[in-house]
């Protein structure tokens, strides 16, 4: 994954510097946001930007981010199923193995939180889409944020998919 402030890093030193950042700062913080979130745009293929951001509430935070490049994906069906699909599949590979390292560490878990953010909200066309991908979201174990409280989609994996 990329980083702006680390760079290009291997997953394992992703996980590892979440932890460094999560561990400095947890006595002072209120809470932790460990989130996961997708968008594409279509140019003459889909470019599909998946976002990692560990949001210390109130404090800011840092972010990761992948780029995916595929065929063409028309259908907007087909596009949030995609990204939310891309989501789970960036979940299954990091949170599993962030929280493990939080409670090898003895970190308090009860500040911090893992979601997955839906590029998906009740005013827009991905309006009908919604009980499905959350449905399958919680499911698979996790909890989920559509638009407007969706921001590692809907800002910060959209600005980087343009």
């Amino acid at each position: 994954m990329i980083s702006p402030t680390y760079g290009e890093c291997a997953d394992q030193e992703v996980a590892e510097i979440i932890l460094r950042y999560i561990k400095k700062d947890i006595r002072n913080s209120e809470g932790f946001n460990v989130i996961i979130g997708a968008d594409s745009q279509n140019f003459s293929d889909t470019k599909a930007v998946v976002a990692l951001v560990v949001q210390n509430i109130g404090k800011g935070g840092i972010f990761f981010y992948d780029i995916k490049r595929v065929p063409r994906i028309e259908s907007i069906r087909q596009k949030l199923l995609f990204e939310t699909n891309l989501s789970l599949q960036y979940a299954d590979k990091f949170l599993h193995r962030i929280e493990s390292l939080i409670l090898k560490n003895k970190l308090m878990c009860d500040k911090i939180n893992f979601c997955i953010h839906i590029d998906a909200g009740l005013k827009g066309k991905t309006n009908v889409l919604i009980p499905e991908v959350t449905s399958w979201i919680n499911a698979c174990g996790y909890h989920c944020e559509i638009k407007p409280n969706s921001f590692a989609a809907s800002n910060v994996a959209d600005k980087l998919s343009k």
